[in-house]
C-alpha cells in the first residue's frame, strides 16, 4: 500500500465535488416537473382510452415523490451492504435511466407520440425511478461528504451539499427557459368542468417535444455523476468497518496525511468493533432527535413557499409573481452560502436556533398582513423574503449536516434511512395539505383566514422547532464522528 505523508486539500475537495453532483441531480430531478408541467397535460389530454383530469395530473406532477420515500429507506440497506460509493452510482444510473425514459416512455411498448393510460403508467414508473435516485442521494451524498472530510470542515463541505440542491434547481429552470425559447407553453381552461386546450396549434411543439427535452436533459449531468463516482474512493470509515484498514488508512493518508490518518483509524477502529449495531444500541433519544431533525425541517412550511411562491405573490397583489419569485431564489442562494462560511465558526446550534426565530417572525408577519386591514402587501413580501432567507442559512443545509454526522458509526447507515424517509414523508404532507389550508374561508374574513391560519400554524412550528434545538439537540461542531459514540453512550441512561 502507498501512504501519503501529507494531505490533500485539492484530493478532498475533487472527491467532495463529485458527492454534491449527487446534490446537484437531487435539486434537478425534483424540480424539472414545473417546466414539463403544461406540456406533459396537453399531451396526456390527447387520450382516447381515459380523461385525464386534474387530480391525475396531481398525482402524475408528484409521482416522483413516491420514489423518493422509497429510495431514502432502503438507502440504509444499501449504504451498509453495498458501501457509500455503490450506492452513490446506483444513485446515478437512475437518475440516467429516468431521465431517458421519462423523454422516451413508449420505448419498446407503445406507438410513439400517441397517448395511452398504459403510456400514462410508464411515464409515472420512469418518474419514480428518478425519485428512488433522489432519495438514495438525499441520504447518501450528505453522509459520503461527513464519513470522508476532516472533523473542522466537515459541516463546511456537508453545506455545499444543500447549496448545490438549490443551484440545481436554478439550473433547471434556466435549462427549461432555453427549451422553451420562443414557443408557447399550452393553455389550459375548465369550461363546464372539462379541461380545455385553448392554443393546440400555437402549443404543438411543447405538447409532442418539448417536454420530453426538458427531462431527457438530465441524462448529461447524471452520465457526468455516475461515471466520476467510479473514480472516487469508499469512505475510509466503510471500508474500516468493513475490515479493510490498509486501503481505509490509504484514503485517510491521502486526505489528512499519514500520522493524523492512523490517529484518526484508530479512533474508527474503537468505535466500529462490529461492522453494524441494533438501531437502538445507543438508545431512542438519538433516533428521535435524528427523526425530528427531519420533520422540523419540512413542517416549518418551506416547501410550501418554494412550490407555490408564484401562487401565494399573486394573492398578495403583485402585479408580477414571477419577479419577486427570481428575486427570492436569489436571495436563498446567497443565505445559503451564508451557512456554508460560518456553520464552522458559529456551530450548528446558534445556525438553527436563530434560523428558527427568523422563520417564526416572517411567518407571523405573513399572518398579520392578513389579519390587520391596510397593511402594505410589500411588507407580506418581505416577510416571505425574511422567512424563505432564515430557512437557507439554518434548516436547509444545517439539518442535513446534523442528519449526516450526529449517529454513530455502527448505525449511521439504518438511522439516516430512517430519518429520511421520515423527511420525504413530511414532504409530501406538507406540500398536499398547503393549498387547501392556505385557501380555507370564514365568515367575513374569506380566504385571508386561510391565509392567516397556514403562516400561524407555520410560526408556532418554527417556534417549537427553536425550543427543540435548545433543548436535545448537541452542539457537533468540531467533534469527529467517533465522539458521536462516545457522546450517545454517555448520554443513553440520562433522563432529557
Amino acid at each position: 500500500m502507498n501512504y501519503t505523508e501529507k494531505g490533500s486539500k485539492l484530493y478532498l475537495f475533487s472527491i467532495v465535488l463529485v458527492a454534491v453532483i449527487g446534490g446537484l441531480l437531487f435539486g434537478y430531478d425534483t424540480a424539472v416537473i414545473s417546466g414539463a408541467d403544461k406540456g406533459i397535460q396537453a399531451f396526456f389530454m390527447g387520450a382516447s382510452d381515459f380523461v385525464y383530469t386534474d387530480a391525475i395530473h396531481g398525482i402524475t406532477s408528484s409521482s416522483a415523490l413516491i420514489g423518493c420515500i422509497i429510495g431514502s429507506a432502503l438507502s440504509g440497506f444499501f449504504a451498509s451492504n453495498l458501501g457509500r460509493k455503490n450506492s452513490l452510482f446506483i444513485a446515478g444510473v437512475l437518475f440516467f435511466l429516468s431521465a431517458l425514459g421519462s423523454y422516451n416512455p413508449e420505448f419498446l411498448f407503445f406507438d410513439y407520440g400517441i397517448p395511452s393510460y398504459s403510456l400514462l403508467v410508464a411515464f409515472n414508473f420512469y418518474r419514480v425511478l428518478g425519485g428512488v435516485g433522489v432519495g438514495l442521494a438525499s441520504a447518501i451524498c450528505p453522509m459520503y461528504i461527513a464519513e470522508i472530510a476532516p472533523s473542522n470542515i466537515r459541516g463546511t463541505l456537508v453545506s455545499w451539499n444543500q447549496f448545490a440542491i438549490i443551484f440545481g434547481q436554478l439550473v433547471v429552470y434556466f435549462v427549461n427557459f432555453l427549451i422553451l425559447g420562443e414557443n408557447s407553453n399550452p393553455v389550459i381552461k375548465a369550461i363546464e368542468g372539462i379541461n380545455r386546450l385553448l392554443n393546440p396549434e400555437a402549443a404543438a411543439w411543447v405538447t409532442e417535444t418539448g417536454w420530453r427535452l426538458m427531462f431527457v436533459s438530465e441524462a448529461v449531468p447524471a452520465g457526468i455523476f455516475a461515471l466520476l463516482v467510479l473514480f472516487v474512493p469508499e469512505t475510509p470509515r466503510y471500508l474500516a468497518m468493513s475490515g479493510k484498514d490498509e486501503k481505509a488508512l490509504q484514503v485517510l493518508s491521502r486526505i489528512n496525511g499519514l500520522a493524523q490518518a492512523k490517529v484518526i483509524l484508530a479512533q474508527i477502529k474503537a468505535t466500529a468493533e462490529e461492522k453494524t449495531e441494533r438501531l437502538f444500541t445507543y438508545g431512542w433519544m438519538v433516533i428521535f432527535i435524528g427523526i425530528m431533525l427531519s420533520v422540523f425541517q419540512q413542517a416549518v412550511g418551506i416547501n410550501a413557499v418554494l412550490y407555490f411562491a408564484p401562487r401565494i405573490f399573486e394573492t398578495m397583489g403583485m402585479g408580477n409573481p414571477m419577479v419577486q419569485t427570481v428575486i427570492m431564489g436569489i436571495i436563498n442562494i446567497l443565505f445559503t452560502l451564508l451557512a456554508v462560511f460560518t456553520v464552522e465558526k458559529w456551530g450548528r446550534k446558534p445556525l438553527l436556533i436563530s434560523g428558527s426565530i427568523g422563520m417564526a417572525i416572517g411567518a407571523f408577519g405573513v399572518a398579520l398582513c392578513n389579519v390587520v386591514a391596510g397593511l402594505p402587501p410589500m411588507l407580506a413580501v418581505v416577510s416571505i423574503m425574511v422567512y424563505s432567507a432564515s430557512f437557507m442559512f439554518s434548516w436547509g443545509p444545517i439539518c442535513w449536516v446534523l442528519i449526516a454526522e450526529i449517529f454513530p458509526n455502527t448505525i449511521r447507515g439504518a438511522a439516516v434511512a430512517i430519518a429520511v424517509a421520515f423527511q420525504w414523508i413530511f414532504n409530501f404532507i406538507v406540500s398536499s395539505t398547503f393549498v387547501p389550508m392556505y385557501n380555507m374561508t370564514l365568515g367575513d374574513m374569506g380566504d385571508k383566514f386561510g391565509h392567516m391560519f397556514a403562516y400561524g400554524l407555520y410560526g408556532i412550528i418554527c417556534v417549537i422547532a427553536a425550543l427543540f434545538v435548545w433543548k436535545l439537540v448537541p452542539e457537533t461542531k468540531g467533534k469527529t464522528l467517533e465522539d458521536m459514540t462516545r457522546l450517545w453512550k454517555g448520554r443513553r441512561n440520562k433522563k432529557f
